[in-house]
Protein backbone atom coordinates (compact mmCIF):
# COMPACT_ATOMS: atom_id res chain seq x y z
CA UNK A 1 0.00 0.00 0.00
CA UNK A 2 1.17 3.60 -1.19
CA UNK A 3 2.29 5.65 2.15
CA UNK A 4 0.58 8.67 2.69
CA UNK A 5 1.89 11.96 2.55
CA UNK A 6 3.83 13.15 5.01
CA UNK A 7 2.63 16.13 7.18
CA UNK A 8 3.53 19.37 6.34
CA UNK A 9 4.67 17.66 2.51
CA UNK A 10 2.89 19.14 0.13
CA UNK A 11 1.11 16.91 -2.50
CA UNK A 12 -1.22 17.16 -5.22
CA UNK A 13 -4.73 16.31 -4.62
CA UNK A 14 -7.85 16.54 -7.10
CA UNK A 15 -11.05 16.48 -5.34
CA UNK A 16 -14.12 15.57 -7.52
CA UNK A 17 -17.10 17.56 -6.85
CA UNK A 18 -17.65 20.86 -5.48
CA UNK A 19 -20.38 20.87 -3.11
CA UNK A 20 -20.18 21.19 0.78
CA UNK A 21 -18.60 17.83 0.75
CA UNK A 22 -16.08 18.40 -1.90
CA UNK A 23 -15.44 22.31 -1.13
CA UNK A 24 -14.93 21.25 2.93
CA UNK A 25 -12.37 18.46 2.05
CA UNK A 26 -10.17 20.72 -0.49
CA UNK A 27 -10.30 23.18 2.23
CA UNK A 28 -9.11 21.08 5.10
CA UNK A 29 -6.48 20.07 2.84
CA UNK A 30 -5.53 23.18 1.65
CA UNK A 31 -4.50 24.25 5.27
CA UNK A 32 -2.59 21.10 5.53
CA UNK A 33 -0.33 22.00 2.92
CA UNK A 34 -1.33 20.18 0.09
CA UNK A 35 -2.25 21.56 -3.67
CA UNK A 36 -6.04 21.32 -4.36
CA UNK A 37 -7.74 21.27 -7.41
CA UNK A 38 -11.55 20.70 -7.42
CA UNK A 39 -13.11 19.39 -10.44
CA UNK A 40 -16.98 20.07 -10.60
CA UNK A 41 -19.84 18.72 -13.50
CA UNK A 42 -21.97 21.74 -13.55
CA UNK A 43 -21.69 24.90 -11.43
CA UNK A 44 -20.12 25.38 -7.77
CA UNK A 45 -22.37 24.14 -5.05
CA UNK A 46 -25.34 24.20 -7.03
CA UNK A 47 -26.64 20.45 -6.55
CA UNK A 48 -27.90 18.89 -3.19
CA UNK A 49 -25.56 22.11 -1.06
CA UNK A 50 -27.43 24.87 -2.64
CA UNK A 51 -31.10 23.26 -2.53
CA UNK A 52 -31.06 22.15 1.32
CA UNK A 53 -32.37 24.30 3.99
CA UNK A 54 -28.89 24.54 6.24
CA UNK A 55 -30.34 22.91 9.66
CA UNK A 56 -26.90 22.48 11.28
CA UNK A 57 -28.42 19.31 13.24
CA UNK A 58 -30.00 15.97 12.22
CA UNK A 59 -33.94 16.72 12.43
CA UNK A 60 -34.39 14.26 15.51
CA UNK A 61 -31.16 13.52 16.88
CA UNK A 62 -32.38 10.91 18.78
CA UNK A 63 -33.66 9.04 16.00
CA UNK A 64 -30.30 8.01 14.29
CA UNK A 65 -27.34 5.78 14.57
CA UNK A 66 -25.07 6.71 17.25
CA UNK A 67 -22.58 6.81 14.10
CA UNK A 68 -24.43 9.56 12.87
CA UNK A 69 -24.75 11.34 16.11
CA UNK A 70 -20.96 11.22 16.65
CA UNK A 71 -19.95 12.96 13.28
CA UNK A 72 -23.23 15.48 13.94
CA UNK A 73 -22.24 16.38 17.02
CA UNK A 74 -18.52 16.84 16.32
CA UNK A 75 -19.76 18.70 13.62
CA UNK A 76 -21.39 21.09 15.67
CA UNK A 77 -20.06 21.50 18.52
CA UNK A 78 -17.18 23.58 16.49
CA UNK A 79 -19.65 24.98 13.71
CA UNK A 80 -19.35 28.58 15.00
CA UNK A 81 -15.71 28.56 15.11
CA UNK A 82 -15.10 26.67 11.59
CA UNK A 83 -17.74 29.06 10.01
CA UNK A 84 -15.68 31.92 11.82
CA UNK A 85 -12.57 30.99 10.22
CA UNK A 86 -13.80 30.27 6.67
CA UNK A 87 -15.92 33.86 6.70
CA UNK A 88 -12.40 35.42 7.95
CA UNK A 89 -10.15 33.89 4.93
CA UNK A 90 -12.96 34.92 2.14
CA UNK A 91 -14.03 38.61 3.42
CA UNK A 92 -18.11 37.51 3.52
CA UNK A 93 -20.59 36.28 5.46
CA UNK A 94 -22.27 32.54 5.43
CA UNK A 95 -25.15 33.79 8.09
CA UNK A 96 -25.00 31.43 10.78
CA UNK A 97 -27.35 31.34 13.25
CA UNK A 98 -28.34 30.00 16.51
CA UNK A 99 -32.26 30.21 15.80
CA UNK A 100 -33.37 27.24 17.86
CA UNK A 101 -35.81 24.49 16.68
CA UNK A 102 -38.94 23.50 17.89
CA UNK A 103 -40.08 19.95 17.55
CA UNK A 104 -44.05 19.25 17.43
CA UNK A 105 -45.23 16.08 17.52
CA UNK A 106 -42.97 13.75 19.14
CA UNK A 107 -44.24 10.37 19.87
CA UNK A 108 -41.98 9.48 22.97
CA UNK A 109 -40.74 13.03 24.11
CA UNK A 110 -39.05 10.92 27.50
CA UNK A 111 -36.93 9.00 25.04
CA UNK A 112 -36.06 12.23 23.09
CA UNK A 113 -35.39 14.13 26.46
CA UNK A 114 -33.19 11.37 27.82
CA UNK A 115 -31.13 11.08 24.68
CA UNK A 116 -30.25 15.07 25.04
CA UNK A 117 -29.56 14.81 28.62
CA UNK A 118 -26.81 11.89 27.68
CA UNK A 119 -25.63 14.26 24.68
CA UNK A 120 -25.83 17.60 26.38
CA UNK A 121 -27.83 19.20 24.06
CA UNK A 122 -30.38 21.31 25.76
CA UNK A 123 -33.99 21.03 25.66
CA UNK A 124 -37.06 22.15 27.30
CA UNK A 125 -40.33 20.52 26.84
CA UNK A 126 -43.22 23.06 26.25
CA UNK A 127 -47.30 23.05 25.47
CA UNK A 128 -48.98 25.56 23.68
CA UNK A 129 -51.84 26.09 20.53
CA UNK A 130 -50.21 23.72 18.50
CA UNK A 131 -49.86 21.28 21.01
CA UNK A 132 -46.64 19.82 23.32
CA UNK A 133 -43.00 20.61 21.39
CA UNK A 134 -39.85 20.55 22.18
CA UNK A 135 -37.57 23.38 22.37
CA UNK A 136 -33.73 23.16 21.27
CA UNK A 137 -32.48 26.66 21.91
CA UNK A 138 -29.01 25.50 20.93
CA UNK A 139 -29.75 24.58 17.03
CA UNK A 140 -28.55 26.55 14.42
CA UNK A 141 -28.50 27.10 10.75
CA UNK A 142 -26.15 28.21 7.82
CA UNK A 143 -27.85 29.83 4.41
CA UNK A 144 -26.42 27.18 2.76
CA UNK A 145 -25.88 28.79 -0.47
CA UNK A 146 -23.54 31.24 1.04
CA UNK A 147 -21.88 28.94 2.71
CA UNK A 148 -20.72 27.47 -0.71
CA UNK A 149 -19.57 31.12 -1.59
CA UNK A 150 -17.68 31.49 1.44
CA UNK A 151 -15.91 28.08 0.89
CA UNK A 152 -15.34 28.83 -2.67
CA UNK A 153 -13.98 32.37 -2.04
CA UNK A 154 -11.62 30.81 1.40
CA UNK A 155 -10.11 28.35 -0.83
CA UNK A 156 -9.48 30.84 -4.41
CA UNK A 157 -7.42 32.56 -1.52
CA UNK A 158 -5.61 29.81 -0.05
CA UNK A 159 -4.41 28.89 -3.53
CA UNK A 160 -6.91 26.13 -4.64
CA UNK A 161 -7.96 26.11 -7.88
CA UNK A 162 -11.81 25.37 -9.02
CA UNK A 163 -12.62 24.04 -12.45
CA UNK A 164 -16.29 24.15 -13.32
CA UNK A 165 -18.31 22.33 -16.44
CA UNK A 166 -15.17 19.64 -16.09
CA UNK A 167 -17.58 16.57 -15.78
CA UNK A 168 -15.16 13.35 -14.90
CA UNK A 169 -15.06 10.47 -17.30
CA UNK A 170 -12.40 7.45 -17.51
CA UNK A 171 -9.70 7.14 -15.02
CA UNK A 172 -5.74 6.60 -15.98
CA UNK A 173 -4.35 3.39 -13.75
CA UNK A 174 -1.66 1.57 -12.74
CA UNK A 175 -0.54 -0.63 -9.73
CA UNK A 176 -3.44 0.21 -7.99
CA UNK A 177 -3.12 3.57 -8.14
CA UNK A 178 -5.05 6.05 -10.31
CA UNK A 179 -2.37 8.39 -12.50
CA UNK A 180 -4.61 10.58 -13.55
CA UNK A 181 -8.74 11.64 -14.91
CA UNK A 182 -10.30 12.44 -18.18
CA UNK A 183 -12.59 15.36 -18.33
CA UNK A 184 -14.50 17.42 -20.59
CA UNK A 185 -11.74 19.78 -20.43
CA UNK A 186 -8.83 17.46 -20.92
CA UNK A 187 -6.51 15.15 -18.63
CA UNK A 188 -5.52 16.06 -15.01
CA UNK A 189 -2.78 13.81 -13.28
CA UNK A 190 -2.61 14.39 -9.42
CA UNK A 191 -1.07 12.07 -6.22
CA UNK A 192 -4.20 11.59 -4.60
CA UNK A 193 -8.02 11.62 -5.65
CA UNK A 194 -11.07 12.67 -3.67
CA UNK A 195 -14.24 11.69 -4.52
CA UNK A 196 -17.06 13.79 -3.05
CA UNK A 197 -19.19 13.53 -6.04
CA UNK A 198 -22.61 14.06 -3.86
CA UNK A 199 -25.62 12.39 -5.50
CA UNK A 200 -23.46 10.29 -8.05
CA UNK A 201 -20.48 9.03 -6.10
CA UNK A 202 -22.46 5.71 -6.70
CA UNK A 203 -21.67 5.93 -10.02
CA UNK A 204 -18.54 4.02 -11.27
CA UNK A 205 -16.01 5.61 -13.93
CA UNK A 206 -14.46 3.34 -16.86
CA UNK A 207 -10.66 2.71 -16.66
CA UNK A 208 -9.49 4.06 -19.88
CA UNK A 209 -6.34 1.85 -20.65
CA UNK A 210 -8.76 -1.90 -19.53
CA UNK A 211 -13.08 -1.20 -20.64
CA UNK A 212 -13.08 -4.47 -18.24
CA UNK A 213 -11.53 -2.41 -14.91
CA UNK A 214 -13.73 0.77 -13.25
CA UNK A 215 -13.29 2.79 -10.31
CA UNK A 216 -15.84 1.73 -8.68
CA UNK A 217 -18.80 3.79 -7.22
CA UNK A 218 -19.43 4.25 -3.21
CA UNK A 219 -21.58 1.38 -2.08
CA UNK A 220 -25.07 1.92 -1.88
CA UNK A 221 -25.61 5.62 -2.79
CA UNK A 222 -28.47 6.81 -4.71
CA UNK A 223 -30.18 10.50 -5.51
CA UNK A 224 -33.03 10.70 -3.19
CA UNK A 225 -35.09 13.64 -4.68
CA UNK A 226 -36.30 16.96 -1.88
CA UNK A 227 -38.68 19.36 -3.31
CA UNK A 228 -38.94 22.79 -1.59
CA UNK A 229 -40.87 25.96 -1.54
CA UNK A 230 -39.18 29.29 -0.70
CA UNK A 231 -41.64 31.94 1.00
CA UNK A 232 -40.95 36.12 1.54
CA UNK A 233 -42.48 37.35 4.74
CA UNK A 234 -41.51 40.64 6.43
CA UNK A 235 -38.40 40.01 9.11
CA UNK A 236 -39.40 38.48 12.03
CA UNK A 237 -42.44 37.08 11.70
CA UNK A 238 -40.34 33.73 12.30
CA UNK A 239 -37.33 32.99 14.33
CA UNK A 240 -36.69 29.99 14.75
CA UNK A 241 -36.69 26.58 12.93
CA UNK A 242 -40.01 24.58 13.09
CA UNK A 243 -40.32 21.14 12.19
CA UNK A 244 -43.24 18.42 12.29
CA UNK A 245 -43.95 15.33 10.95
CA UNK A 246 -41.18 15.25 8.08
CA UNK A 247 -42.01 18.87 7.37
CA UNK A 248 -39.09 21.97 8.18
CA UNK A 249 -39.75 25.54 7.80
CA UNK A 250 -36.50 27.50 8.22
CA UNK A 251 -36.57 31.37 8.66
CA UNK A 252 -33.82 33.69 7.23
CA UNK A 253 -33.29 36.81 8.74
CA UNK A 254 -34.35 39.07 5.50
CA UNK A 255 -37.42 37.07 5.82
CA UNK A 256 -37.47 34.34 3.54
CA UNK A 257 -38.80 30.72 4.97
CA UNK A 258 -37.65 28.08 3.63
CA UNK A 259 -40.31 24.60 4.06
CA UNK A 260 -39.19 21.20 2.97
CA UNK A 261 -38.64 18.64 2.12
CA UNK A 262 -39.54 15.36 0.28
CA UNK A 263 -37.89 12.20 -0.26
CA UNK A 264 -38.67 10.51 -3.59
CA UNK A 265 -36.39 7.56 -4.81
CA UNK A 266 -36.88 9.32 -8.29
CA UNK A 267 -33.41 8.63 -9.73
CA UNK A 268 -31.33 11.73 -11.57
CA UNK A 269 -35.06 13.25 -12.03
CA UNK A 270 -35.27 16.95 -10.84
CA UNK A 271 -38.45 17.83 -11.63
CA UNK A 272 -41.50 19.21 -9.44
CA UNK A 273 -45.24 18.99 -9.02
CA UNK A 274 -48.36 20.70 -7.95
CA UNK A 275 -49.25 18.41 -5.93
CA UNK A 276 -46.58 18.25 -3.79
CA UNK A 277 -46.30 22.04 -4.19
CA UNK A 278 -49.99 22.34 -2.17
CA UNK A 279 -49.60 20.30 0.29
CA UNK A 280 -46.05 20.97 1.23
CA UNK A 281 -47.54 24.79 1.35
CA UNK A 282 -50.90 23.36 3.33
CA UNK A 283 -48.43 21.84 6.22
CA UNK A 284 -46.51 24.61 6.31
CA UNK A 285 -49.77 26.61 6.61
CA UNK A 286 -50.95 24.59 9.73
CA UNK A 287 -47.59 25.60 11.04
CA UNK A 288 -47.06 28.97 10.54
CA UNK A 289 -50.49 30.42 9.25
CA UNK A 290 -49.07 33.79 7.92
CA UNK A 291 -48.21 31.65 4.68
CA UNK A 292 -51.94 30.72 4.01
CA UNK A 293 -52.46 33.41 1.75
CA UNK A 294 -49.47 33.92 0.22
CA UNK A 295 -47.80 32.17 -2.65
CA UNK A 296 -44.23 30.51 -2.76
CA UNK A 297 -42.10 32.50 -4.91
CA UNK A 298 -39.74 29.67 -5.73
CA UNK A 299 -40.44 25.71 -5.67
CA UNK A 300 -37.49 23.31 -6.68
CA UNK A 301 -36.02 20.02 -6.29
CA UNK A 302 -32.62 19.06 -5.93
CA UNK A 303 -31.20 15.44 -5.10
CA UNK A 304 -29.74 14.06 -1.82
CA UNK A 305 -26.72 11.52 -1.95
CA UNK A 306 -28.95 8.72 -0.35
CA UNK A 307 -27.54 6.41 1.79
CA UNK A 308 -28.47 3.49 4.21
CA UNK A 309 -28.83 4.86 7.81
CA UNK A 310 -27.87 8.84 6.20
CA UNK A 311 -24.32 7.21 7.28
CA UNK A 312 -21.57 8.45 5.07
CA UNK A 313 -18.34 6.71 3.65
CA UNK A 314 -15.58 8.49 4.24
CA UNK A 315 -12.36 6.11 3.66
CA UNK A 316 -9.58 5.03 1.48
CA UNK A 317 -11.08 3.35 -1.85
CA UNK A 318 -10.94 -0.62 -1.28
CA UNK A 319 -8.98 -0.46 -5.16
CA UNK A 320 -6.76 2.04 -5.00
CA UNK A 321 -4.26 3.16 -2.57
CA UNK A 322 -4.46 6.99 -3.38
CA UNK A 323 -8.30 7.24 -3.81
CA UNK A 324 -10.35 8.29 -0.96
CA UNK A 325 -14.17 9.00 -0.37
CA UNK A 326 -16.16 11.60 1.35
CA UNK A 327 -19.44 10.64 0.48
CA UNK A 328 -22.96 9.23 1.39
CA UNK A 329 -23.90 12.30 3.74
CA UNK A 330 -27.75 11.97 2.88
CA UNK A 331 -29.45 14.43 4.56
CA UNK A 332 -26.56 16.21 6.49
CA UNK A 333 -24.12 17.12 4.45
CA UNK A 334 -23.69 20.74 5.63
CA UNK A 335 -24.01 19.23 9.01
CA UNK A 336 -21.43 17.00 8.92
CA UNK A 337 -18.92 19.06 7.08
CA UNK A 338 -16.26 20.11 9.50
CA UNK A 339 -16.07 16.76 11.04
CA UNK A 340 -15.99 14.68 8.03
CA UNK A 341 -13.66 16.61 6.20
CA UNK A 342 -10.97 16.64 9.14
CA UNK A 343 -11.72 12.89 9.25
CA UNK A 344 -10.87 12.62 5.59
CA UNK A 345 -7.75 14.69 5.93
CA UNK A 346 -6.49 12.92 9.07
CA UNK A 347 -6.68 9.15 6.96
CA UNK A 348 -5.31 11.02 4.07
CA UNK A 349 -1.76 12.57 6.09
CA UNK A 350 -1.22 9.41 8.15
CA UNK A 351 -2.27 11.33 11.31
CA UNK A 352 -4.15 10.16 14.01
CA UNK A 353 -7.92 10.05 13.10
CA UNK A 354 -10.45 12.29 14.98
CA UNK A 355 -12.63 9.94 15.90
CA UNK A 356 -13.29 5.96 15.37
CA UNK A 357 -13.41 5.99 11.47
CA UNK A 358 -14.68 1.98 11.35
CA UNK A 359 -17.95 2.85 10.72
CA UNK A 360 -17.43 5.35 7.90
CA UNK A 361 -15.27 2.44 6.30
CA UNK A 362 -15.94 1.48 2.90
CA UNK A 363 -16.44 -2.53 4.39
CA UNK A 364 -19.25 -1.19 6.76
CA UNK A 365 -20.94 0.62 3.89
CA UNK A 366 -21.02 -2.60 2.00
CA UNK A 367 -22.89 -4.59 4.99
CA UNK A 368 -25.58 -1.95 4.96
CA UNK A 369 -29.40 -1.98 3.24
CA UNK A 370 -31.95 0.24 2.09
CA UNK A 371 -35.10 -0.37 4.36
CA UNK A 372 -38.09 0.53 2.55
CA UNK A 373 -39.86 2.96 3.07
CA UNK A 374 -38.32 5.59 2.84
CA UNK A 375 -38.46 7.32 6.54
CA UNK A 376 -39.37 11.63 7.31
CA UNK A 377 -36.82 11.69 9.26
Amino acid sequence: MAEPAALGEKSSVVVLGAGVSGLSAAHALLQRGHAVTLLERGDIGKESSWAGGGILSPLLPWDYDEVVSQLALRSMAGYAAWIEAIEAQAGCNAEFWRCGMRVFGIAHTETALAWCRAHDMEAQPESGQMGASLWLPGIAQVRNPRLVAALREAIVRLGGVIRTHSAAGAVKTASRRVLAIQTTQGSLAAEQFVIATGAWAGVSLPDASNQSDRLAGVPHVRPIRGQMLLFKLEPGVLDTILYRNGLYLIPRRDGHVLVGSTLEDAGFDKSTDDVTRRRLHAEAAELLPALAGLQPIRHWAGLRPGSPDNIPVIDRHPDFDNVFVNAGHYRYGVTLAPASSELLAALMDGTPPPLDPAPYRWQAALQRRWVAPLQPT
